[in-house]
């Protein structure tokens, strides 16, 4: 007769492990997502001015490097996909994390135009790719149940953290110069997200659950096969999210990139046009909850459907787009789309394919992800060049999120597991 198994069974009950791995999950992506940003586009735009001024070399040459930098996380992010199912989001996090301080503390040495360009590979390859694609995937890993809101939940503590911090590095820059700053950047990485992937993150996940319940408790199970990256490139819905994340990138970053010019042509002050970030940032924080909270309980095709639909209206818009309220509400649906769509995506691909080779699939798509975001800047900018006005521009863009929508209209949830042809290869 075996001893203690009663008392053991009442004095730690079964759920309170699990619920303490998914608070140090989300805790520890959250961190991870928030100390992307000195890779990511809102913080580096504070050191550009400076940058120029420093090394003495022109805006467009930076501009290519910062251009030359964010297509370099394309070749790297499915290789590092692929590490992440290897060797689990632990050690990978905690790999990226000192090797993106050190980028950055030795960014901070760059003299002429050739450094800067490394270090701008650097930063965006380690922040904007690299730690984003392991902290989103960490929650997918590490948390069965509820994925959708803790995916919200982690994310929206990171972008809280992405979008403040332009205001504090601009005032440290102010007071020090940016070669300081980039330093203590590197050390923060360091100091942060090493300790709390290290401490915060089990050893090894979870144990996937067995149930194929669809209730509300269990809403979305784990498929039955876990699929290969082959497999769910085969797959309509693979391509469907793929596509809504790239077309969000290349259309929420050429907007932003330009939005002084872009808002100003509608009669916006320089001050008004930056102002819509604010409601961007507070849009995008709701977004990102809400995304997560509906993904628990609706298909992901529907919230594919929704959130192009309003990027659409979003990038058409802009076109007439006025001082006041009209000029808050495009900052709101743009934040909306840009935070909402990277949350359903981290939610979708392990309810749909599994997550023995989830790394793999979202090092893909994150991949088409930077490599349009890097293309959008420029396509707005020959679209005002040929042009009397952005309208024409922003016109042409619409038509990308409503393909979006046909096609997921069309694409059917993939099945539990793959077709026998497939596994059998």
């Amino acid at each position: 007769m075996p001893t203690g198994t009663a008392s053991d069974a009442t004095t730690v009950p079964p759920a309170a492990p699990a619920r303490a791995n998914t608070s140090r999950a989300v805790a520890a992506a959250a961190v991870a997502l928030a100390l992307t940003a000195p890779g990511q586009t809102a913080a580096v735009s504070v050191f550009v001015d400076p940058i120029i001024d420093d090394l003495g070399v022109s805006r467009s040459a930076v501009s290519t490097a910062y251009l030359v930098g964010s297509l370099a996380g394309t070749f790297v992010m499915p290789f590092l996909g692929r590490l992440i199912d290897r060797f689990g989001p632990r050690r990978i996090m905690a790999a990226i994390a000192v090797c993106f301080g050190a980028i950055l503390v030795a960014g901070s040495l760059a003299t002429e135009i050739i450094g800067l360009t490394a270090a701008f590979v650097g930063i965006r390859v380690g922040g904007q790719g690299a730690l984003n694609l392991v902290a989103t995937t960490t929650v997918a890993i590490y948390v069965h149940r509820r994925r959708g809101f803790a995916i919200g939940v982690s994310s929206a503590i990171g972008t809280a953290g992405i979008s403040l911090a332009p205001v504090l590095l601009e005032r440290l820059v102010a007071a020090w110069d940016w070669r300081t700053v980039w330093i203590w950047e590197g050390v923060a990485v360091w100091a942060l997200v090493v300790p709390a992937a290290l401490l915060l993150l089990p050893r090894r996940p979870p144990a996937r659950p067995e149930t194929t319940d669809t209730s509300a408790e269990h809403h979305g199970p784990l498929p039955l096969v876990d699929w290969t990256l082959a497999q769910a490139m085969r797959t309509g819905m693979f391509w469907a999210v793929a596509a809504g994340v790239a077309v969000c990138a290349l259309v929420t970053t050429g907007l932003n990139f330009h939005q002084v010019s872009l808002l100003g042509e509608r009669g916006l002050t320089p001050t008004q046009a930056a102002a819509t970030f604010l409601p961007q940032t507070i849009a995008g924080l709701v977004a990102t909850f809400g995304l997560g909270w509906l993904a628990d309980r609706f298909s992901d095709r529907v919230l594919i459907v929704i959130t192009m639909l309003l990027l659409a209206a979003a990038t058409a818009g802009a076109g007439w787009a006025s001082p006041g309220l009209p000029a808050v509400l495009y900052g709101v649906a743009l934040g909306a789309c840009a935070n909402g769509i990277r949350t359903l995506e981290a939610v979708a691909f392990p309810r749909c394919f599994g997550l023995r080779h989830l790394g793999a699939i979202r090092g893909v798509v994150h991949s088409v992800t930077v490599g349009a975001s890097a293309f959008g800047p420029l396509l707005v900018a020959l679209g005002r060049a040929s042009a009397t006005s952005y309208r024409p521009a922003l016109l042409a863009l619409t038509t990308l999120p409503l393909a979006v929508v046909l096609a997921a209209a069309l694409v059917r949830t993939p099945p539990s597991a793959p077709p026998a042809r497939e596994s059998a290869a």
